[in-house]
């Protein structure tokens, strides 16, 4: 991880470990913190700079 601001945060790998990353971050993040029955809503977007990433 490079960078988190407010609620992003930045990763930089090499593009064959993408999609791999992407699940287990995804999935780390959206069992952080027990609300129970409330969903955590996650996004996540790739790309060679922020723009393309969203």
């Amino acid at each position: 991880m490079l960078l988190q601001v407010h609620d992003e945060l930045l990763f930089e790998m090499p593009e064959a470990e993408v999609e791999a990353a992407r699940a287990l971050i995804l999935e780390h993040m959206r069992a952080a913190l027990p609300l129970g029955d409330v969903p955590v809503e996650v996004e996540a977007g790739t790309g060679m700079n922020w723009l393309e990433a969203h």
